[in-house]
């Protein structure tokens, strides 16, 4: 049998049949070693960083495989079969309550969630990592793992918690990562900031130039300025300079969030104009038109600027009513826009 470094030679510019022959090859090898956790040393997990070894090559093989693979026809067909191995890793490890703590397998469990995770997230499943969170929220080990392992296990759960909308959630568990990874693993912060900045930002919590400097992330400048000025044109021209960028890493609609606070930053620069807590709805649609998102968009109608209007205040980012009959804004007389904060 073709053995993996063997089987990493051979993967460039091998064709089709070749890689099928390669993988499969492999996921025999890797099904024989499974077999060791599982029948040999039944009491005793000193065959874990074998399988964390064989886990971890697998799912590297895999995506190399599919990358040679046409796309058109099973796109990461190969990363779902070694998925699907490596769940039969993570069931065993799951399944081992027999023996005491240190013994258990059970130790296994965090590193091999970060391996599926790795691939959902690649494959586009993210429905698959509930399951898998569940078993790590219930695990008695929870707070005992390698703080690398909470580390990877935190970025990937934040992500999912983003795109579900959580942000505060989101929030906790990007810092966290964020705090607790190496200080010299600047990628790694880097690739945490992409999200925790993402999300800080839709709370309303602009990052620093000096933060965005230092770990390579001016992309997010452009933004920044933009919502602090309440300037939609700014901020849409900024969206589509950095436009890959954002599409890349999966946040791209998650920053469209961000209008609602322009929509406040902006009306609060009226409100400060007036020097008055009740404010016709023409003034806001002035500048809402002065500063739309694109210069040859139709010009927003007051029908629109109530509606932005209500979401604002039914969101507490304005404290206020409506008065529909005389077509002002009147706003509290105290505090009329609170801290981002204590918006949520």
């Amino acid at each position: 049998m073709v053995t993996f470094w063997g089987l990493r030679k051979m993967i460039p510019g091998a064709n089709k049949s070749c890689i099928h022959k390669i993988l499969t090859d492999y996921l025999g090898y890797a099904k024989v070693v499974q077999m060791g956790p599982e029948t040999a040393q039944k009491d005793e997990n000193w065959a874990l960083p074998i399988m964390f070894s064989v886990c971890l090559d697998l799912r590297k093989l895999a995506t190399k495989a599919d990358l040679q693979l046409d796309k058109n026809e099973k796109p990461h067909e190969m990363l779902e079969k070694g998925a699907d191995l490596l769940m039969g890793f993570f069931r065993i490890c799951v399944g081992d309550s027999r023996c005491s703590k240190e013994d258990s397998k059970r130790w296994g469990i965090l590193n091999l969630t970060n391996q599926l995770f790795k691939i959902y997230f690649k494959v586009n499943k993210l429905h698959l990592l509930k399951p898998l969170i569940r078993v790590i929220e219930s695990s008695n080990l929870k707070d005992l793992y390698p703080i690398s392992q909470k580390v990877t296990y935190k970025y990937f759960v934040g992500q999912q918690q983003m795109f579900q909308g959580k942000f505060r959630m989101a929030e906790e568990n990007l810092s966290f990562a964020f705090l607790h990874c190496h200080r010299e693993s600047k990628r790694n912060k880097q690739l945490i900031l992409i999200f925790l900045v993402t999300v800080k930002m839709v709370l309303g919590v602009m990052p620093s130039m000096f933060l965005l400097q230092k770990y390579e992330l001016m992309q997010f400048a452009e933004l920044v300025k933009a919502v602090k000025d309440g300037d939609l044109q700014r901020f849409g021209k900024a969206l589509e300079a950095s436009e890959d960028f954002f599409i890349k890493w999966g946040i791209r609609l998650v920053l469209e969030k961000l209008k609602t606070i322009i929509y406040r930053n902006l009306f609060k620069k009226v409100y400060l104009l007036y020097q008055n807590h009740i404010i016709p709805v023409s003034a806001f649609k002035v500048a809402l038109n002065f500063k739309k998102e694109y210069e040859e968009e139709e010009e927003i109608d007051e029908e629109e600027v109530m509606c932005i209007l209500s979401n604002l205040i039914h969101e507490n980012k304005i404290k206020g009513y409506i008065s529909y009959q005389h077509m002002k804004v009147v706003l509290s007389k105290q505090n009329a826009f609170p801290a981002l904060s204590s918006s949520e």
